[in-house]
């Protein structure tokens, strides 16, 4: 009798040092996942496996995590991935011919890959650069004002074998990070405020905070009137209150940096012009609160400001003003809109797939592996680091009375001058929109799609929390716009970033954009806006996070400021039947159903 010996399948030692340079930590697995999509191209099942094995976790853990970010892929991807960004301004700006210009060269339509897995052509949505569209990523690096000419040369450039770098930044190899990023995108700073973009001394925040209690830091953020700039608007002082009275040994500081809301771009500047600022207010948050930990979620479509970020961070580490009692790691995103909500940013962070966490428990008292959390946005801890500097009754004393301080307006779309504007809370509209040069401005898109869609007759309306809120998007749109078309646009967006955990926000909006197509091809009748208005409520009624909450915030503020636009679409009920009756389309499918009974009843399945 015989034994035989089992033999143990080769290891494979590339993905092995991958999941081991990350701890085999199942909490980095995101990290771990977009390591592997960078180095093969593709997520394959035995990937999968190898991944859960070396992490301790099941194969559809992993390929949980896999599928829900649009930046992975279960399918191979080029050697060169180029997203065309293909928001609504994009669209607006020449997008269609950057498409066929790409398509003609690269033998490739939007997405295919080449039979040689040289390139990968795909649309992605809103990646921060509304102010220089048409846009798009090209690997980890960006391209910006793009023409169709321009699109013709990039791509020669790449099939002659260069790489994206070499073919969109000259001197690519000697220039620094900073230089790198600057030489990409234009800042476009129009007006630079008093609080962030003008003359800011270097961590003298942190040096006021270091002489003062916790406590004593969290009164004077609250003193300051600081709410956060997100567009949630909740006060600072008071979620940091929360986290530090919270019970636990550990403590996190988290900052947002996944600036996902199409038109949104002014944590980009931020970003590029005050990382030392942004993470001075985190180091400022860690003090208040007690923690020694925290984390930087940089959205994907950022990543060519990775190597820029980490630089600040090994600065500030060898100046002694990071590390020694708190450190920063960047955690990636890869392409989720959702995970700019806080509770799908920390399940993201967690090696999860982003999707919102149920509350209560809030992030303050059980967020990050279960411990107290601070969530802010870059905005806000930028905030904070000039409060300390300059104090509370400096800081209040800017804007209204209840909205205090400056924020950073995001203009695009159909003005002279786009880019990034730091005013005091409190100007119109209309004084925003006459500084960017959009005097022929006939709607305008106030905080994104989850945010307002306004009219002429609003602009004088005043930019603060308690009348126009915004995150920072302000998207402006002239009178030779379709109005229904950047409905039509947004729900589709909503719909591709559902994370789709909620019936209500899955299948929703689904319906709500059929129910615009409709009004599209001027098939709706009255009872169509009723549809729209009762679907919306109970969207945001029932969903489970703010995604579905403000979803159909495109519909009701289009249907409350251009009324006209619906009505003369709308075709009145005659005779007791509908407009959208279609006898034509009615007739043949009742012949189709004919033909498939007489096939059942004359079949004769005993053969």
């Amino acid at each position: 009798m015989t034994t035989e010996t089992k033999v143990e399948p080769p290891r494979d030692t590339e993905l092995v040092a991958i999941c081991a340079s990350y701890g085999n930590d199942r909490h980095r697995m995101l990290d771990i996942l977009l390591a592997v999509q960078e180095a093969r191209r593709c997520i394959t099942p035995s990937t999968m496996d190898a991944i859960a094995e070396a992490v301790g976790l099941t194969r559809i853990a992993v390929e949980g995590v896999a599928s829900f970010y649009s930046f992975l892929s279960l399918t191979p991807k080029g050697r060169v991935t180029i997203r065309l960004c293909d928001d609504i301004v994009d669209r607006f700006c020449g997008l269609d011919a950057v498409v066929a210009a790409f398509e003609a060269e690269l033998g490739i339509r939007v997405g295919e890959t080449s039979s040689d897995q040289a390139f990968s052509l795909e649309f992605t949505p809103c990646i921060g650069l509304c102010d220089q569209a048409p846009a798009a990523m090209i690997n980890d690096v960006v391209a910006t004002n793009l023409t169709a000419e321009r699109a013709t040369a990039i791509a020669r450039g790449l099939k002659q074998g260069l790489s994206a770098a070499d073919v969109l930044v000259a001197d690519h190899d000697s220039l620094s990070p900073y230089e790198r990023a600057r030489a990409m995108v234009e800042n476009n700073i129009r007006h630079a405020g008093e609080v962030l973009l003008g003359s800011v001394p270097e961590d003298a925040g942190l040096r006021a905070a270091a002489a003062l209690e916790p406590s004593a830091i969290i009164d004077m953020v609250e003193a300051s009137g600081l709410r956060g700039c997100g567009g949630a608007g909740f006060t600072t002082g008071r979620k940091w209150r929360f986290a530090a009275n919270a019970p636990s040994d550990r403590r996190f500081v988290i900052c947002n940096a996944d600036e996902g809301e199409p038109g949104t771009f002014k944590d980009r500047v931020l970003l590029t012009e005050r990382a030392d600022l942004v993470f001075e207010g985190m180091t400022i948050a860690a003090r208040a609160v007690g923690a020694r930990e925290g984390l930087f979620y940089l959205r994907g479509e950022y990543i060519y400001l990775r190597d820029h970020l980490e630089a600040v961070l090994a600065s500030r580490r060898a100046r002694g003003v990071l590390g020694a009692d708190f450190d920063i790691r960047i955690q990636m995103g890869a392409g989720a809109y959702i995970c700019g909500e806080e509770g799908a940013l920390i399940s993201s962070c967690e090696g999860l797939p982003g999707e919102p966490k149920t509350r209560p428990p809030f992030p303050v008292t059980r967020g990050y592996l279960g411990h107290p959390t601070v969530v802010n946005n870059v905005e806000t801890f930028a905030h904070v680091a000039r409060i300390l500097d300059r104090g509370a009754a400096w800081f209040n004393a800017i804007g209204t009375e209840k909205s205090h301080g400056t924020k950073l307006f995001s203009v695009s779309g159909d003005c002279a001058r786009p880019g990034v504007y730091e005013l005091p809370y409190g100007l119109t509209l209309r004084e925003l929109l006459s500084l960017a040069g959009a005097e022929d401005a006939a709607a305008v898109q106030v905080g994104g799609p989850s945010g307002t869609m306004v009219g002429r007759d609003s602009f004088d309306r005043r930019l603060t929390f308690d009348d126009l809120a915004t995150g920072g998007a302000v998207i402006v749109f002239s009178a030779r716009r379709n109005i229904l078309e950047i409905v039509d646009y947004y729900l589709s967006f909503f719909v591709h970033e559902s994370c789709g955990y909620c019936t209500p926000c899955r299948v929703g909006n689904v319906f709500l954009k059929k129910a615009i197509e409709k009004f599209r091809k001027g098939q709706a009748n009255d009872d169509d806006i009723a549809y729209l208005k009762d679907l919306s409520a109970t969207i945001i009624e029932t969903s489970r996070c703010g995604l579905g909450m403000t979803s159909p915030n495109p519909v009701l503020s289009s249907l409350q400021n251009f009324p006209l636009v619906y009505s003369a679409l709308t075709k009145p009920t005659q005779d007791g039947i509908k407009a959208t009756f279609d006898i034509q389309s009615a007739i043949s499918g009742a012949r189709d159903i004919a033909k498939r009974r007489s096939y059942i009843f004359d079949k004769d399945f005993s053969k």
